[in-house]
């Protein structure tokens, strides 16, 4: 048996990371847009950090948990970007959206209302990151540069960017609706 499987690294496990079981989906579903992907990418990170769990030394489980869960996610975008050029190179004319892709912006459309989506979908990847873990998940500054891996000063400039978008595109929605 190994010392990761030891029933009480197990208990240990599940008491401190299976409560995150909803802030690790909606952090993948933000990251990858795709309710399939997302779940996916949820269970390689939950076996990620069993596989890992012993090198965790205390602190924040929740900022360790999502750091594994971004990694997930930005390694299933380099791997589908890598396929796409590969399927490019060799002679395909056009790649189309995922079937599920329709369906999921409906979905989220329906929770989140189509403006918000949609200006959300063209903040750049790191500023909706951050955007997504301060104000859906309500990390601290601190934990989000801990999970993104940047000074947190970072932080502050991709937040700061990313809220002066979402203006500018819902102010331009609401004119535009008038």
């Amino acid at each position: 048996m190994d010392s990761q499987d030891s029933p009480a690294t197990l208990e240990r496990f599940e008491r401190e990371l299976l409560p995150l079981m909803d802030d690790a989906y909606t952090l993948a579903r933000y990251l990858t847009r795709d309710a399939h992907d997302a779940q996916d990418m949820v269970q390689e990170a939950y076996l990620r950090a069993l596989r890992y769990f012993e090198t965790f030394r205390g602190g924040d489980p929740r900022a360790w948990f999502l750091t594994i869960v971004r990694h997930c996610c930005y390694s299933l975008r380099r791997r589908a970007r890598a396929s796409m050029e590969l399927e490019l190179a060799a002679g395909g004319d056009e790649i189309a959206a995922p079937p599920s892709y329709a369906a999921d912006r409906r979905t989220m459309a329906a929770d989140r209302g189509e403006t918000l989506g949609r200006a959300l979908d063209e903040l750049a990847p790191e500023f909706r990151e951050a955007l997504v873990l301060r104000e859906v998940h309500g990390m601290s500054y601190r934990d989000i540069a801990r999970v993104a891996g940047v000074p947190i000063g970072t932080v502050m400039s991709r937040l700061a960017r990313a809220r002066k978008r979402m203006q500018h595109a819902l102010g331009l929605a609401s004119r535009e609706a008038s």
